[in-house]
């Protein structure tokens, strides 16, 4: 176990965002017959669904002179038909049909992306077609169960996609970012737990025997009317490379188990973020609250979404002002403290997954070494303590 110094440093340069690996291009409602534009991994696509319900994922500009197909128009059973000319690509990406000439160009095709509806998302993998594996998608099952109810939006962040994770990663920002809503001192003061392997991190944190915030108060009385007290709080962060972090969050009544694993007498919420890199500097930002009382009720489902989207509004502009202080300040280095443990693996398994692609940067190439044994996963003894890769020290 060892703590970071707050001397220590590490880049502030972009990584990029590994191909072989499911983005999240869209909600599964926004896809429909009419054409839609998105940008994934600087990849402009076009989304549309066949007359059967297929999600398809086309390279958005025509083969003939780079018209975008997102402003086209469906065309019989999996059709979409090119603004410009006139010609027609079914859902591999194939010319089915060219205006005026009955010889069709064998070269006339656009790259069709592997799609997978899971979890009220459509997917797209934009690297390797022969690696992409549905079970690869990550798990997001509360979005679907119907053991969990809730509802969600998108942010479109002017940031590039590791600052929304770093933000993500460690949410001691609550304290000063939210402080009307769900930040408390505790944060800072409490003890946290980093743990890691090849595809996840995860960062755990108890705060015991507190009073509960704003919206966490509102909550235990939404299920237990005319609640007064203290409460068990905790934050447990799982991120999965490369862009998808769920959090467990909750509070129960002091004392009653629930670090112990009986949360019978609180209120349990999974905070949903997968982030999708759109250039260096932007991003799509899905989310959802979902939550496992009251499921009946859609009053507490439109409350919570509206609520976490105030509360990611205040996280939007910190975000947006920062990105802006990264491009004013090219050469300047982060430092790093203690809190920001998870967010450096996060980091070191972005850098592996590109170093597997052959796309890492030069010059980051020596952090995409393995950690020392000094860094392996272990229990913090000690407020904000944590392993860290030794590397990034």
């Amino acid at each position: 176990m060892t703590a970071v110094s707050t001397t220590s440093s590490t880049t502030n340069k972009v990584l990029g965002y590994p191909l072989n690996a499911w983005y999240v291009a869209a909600w599964d409602h926004e896809v429909t017959r009419k054409p839609m534009a998105r940008r994934i991994a600087d990849r402009p696509l076009a989304l549309y669904r066949t007359e059967d319900g297929k999600a398809v994922a086309l390279a958005d500009a025509c083969w003939h002179r780079l018209a975008p197909l997102s402003m086209g128009k469906t065309m019989g059973r999996d059709g979409l038909q090119c603004p410009y000319h006139g010609i027609v690509y079914n859902s591999a990406g194939r010319c089915i049909s060219m205006p005026a000439q009955e010889t069709i160009n064998p070269s006339a095709t656009v790259p069709s992306f592997p799609v997978v509806e899971r979890y009220r998302y459509v997917w797209v993998w934009l690297g390797d077609p022969t690696l992409a594996n549905p079970d690869l998608v990550p798990d997001m099952h509360q979005m679907s169960s119907p053991e969990w109810a809730g509802d969600g939006q998108t942010i479109f962040a002017p940031c590039n996609y590791q600052l929304v994770l770093d933000n993500l990663m460690d949410l001691t920002h609550e304290e000063f970012v939210h402080s009307s809503s769900i930040g408390q001192e505790e944060l800072s003061e409490s003890e946290f737990v980093v743990t890691h392997d090849d595809d996840t991190v995860t960062v755990s944190r108890w705060m015991l025997n507190i009073d509960p915030p704003p919206f966490w108060l509102k909550n235990m009385r939404d299920k237990f009317p005319g609640f007064e007290g203290k409460v068990d709080r905790w934050q447990i962060i799982t991120f999965r490379a490369p862009s998808t972090i769920n959090i467990d969050v909750g509070v129960a009544k002091a004392g009653t188990g629930a670090p112990e694993g009986d949360r019978s007498q609180g209120v349990n919420g999974f905070v949903m973020n997968t982030i999708t890199p759109e250039t260096d500097k932007t991003c799509h930002y899905f989310w959802a609250f979902m939550r496992n009382y009251r499921l009946d009720s859609q009053l507490i489902t439109t409350q919570l979404r509206d609520g976490v989207h105030g509360v990611f509004g205040e996280d939007e502009e910190m975000l947006s002002a920062q990105q802006a202080a990264i491009d004013a300040n090219p050469d300047y280095e982060f430092y790093n403290l203690n809190i920001d443990a998870g967010g450096m693996w996060v980091r070191r398994l972005i850098e592996r997954r590109l170093a597997a692609e052959g796309r890492l940067p030069a010059a980051g190439a020596p952090a995409a070494a393995a950690p020392t044994a000094a860094a392996a996963p272990s229990a913090a003894s000690a407020p904000n303590s944590a392993a860290v890769p030794t590397a990034a020290r």
